[in-house]
């Protein structure tokens, strides 16, 4: 028999899924740039689809009920041990592990490290396939300083924050958590300030 208690909060997490979920849509929508370009539509609705497929690929299908070694329930292929969906900060972590200790049997090629390395094999497919692939290098010292401190930054950020836009913006926030909306709040925040600071010094350099 199903407790009433379960139930009910089961409800209201739909609830309050379906509602942040029109509310975001109505925002997104609003924008009529956006409603005219089809191409963000159906990208949009392709990632959020394969962040959906992730946490079924590994609270579903590498699920297991009870493990025949500890007699516990086991999530095959994660580095967490718990289900998963699309993140960068930890995969490129762990892979740089898996090629540190290869001969460790115990690294594995889990469900994040593969996920990180078909973004970038595919996105060079992509690029191969539409002709748009260049090489690309910086213009100058400043260039090459701005984007180390970049990298500092987001490195720091994704650790402390535990994620970048897709961990916390994208697969955190399909989970409803709370710090998921600080997080991201406080990237959209970081980002426009980044932007106003690089505006203002371009009209200073004019």
């Amino acid at each position: 028999m199903s407790d009433p208690r379960k139930s009910r909060l089961k409800a209201a997490i739909g609830i309050a899924a379906s509602l942040v979920i029109a509310g975001l849509a109505a925002w997104v929508f609003a924008d009529r740039g956006f409603r005219a370009t089809p191409a963000m539509i159906v990208g949009g609705v392709l990632i959020g689809a394969l962040v959906v497929a992730g946490w079924y690929v590994s609270g579903h299908v590498g699920y297991l009920a009870e493990d025949p070694a500890t007699l516990e329930e086991k999530f095959f292929a994660t580095n967490s041990g718990r289900a998963e969906s699309f993140s960068f900060i930890g995969p490129a972590a762990y892979l740089l592990e898996l090629l540190l200790f290869w001969t460790d049997a115990t690294r594995v090629l889990t469900f994040g490290i593969a996920a990180l390395l078909g973004v970038i094999v595919g996105s060079a497919a992509m690029a191969l396939a539409t002709r748009t692939f260049r090489w690309e290098g910086f213009a100058s010292v400043e260039d090459v300083a701005n984007h180390v401190v970049g990298g500092i930054l987001m490195g720091f950020g994704g650790v402390t924050a535990l994620g970048c836009t897709i961990g916390q913006g994208l697969t955190g926030i399909s989970t409803l958590a709370a710090g998921s909306f600080v997080a991201l709040a406080a990237i959209i925040a970081g980002a426009v300030a980044a932007m106003k600071f690089q505006l203002w010094r371009l009209e200073r350099a004019v």
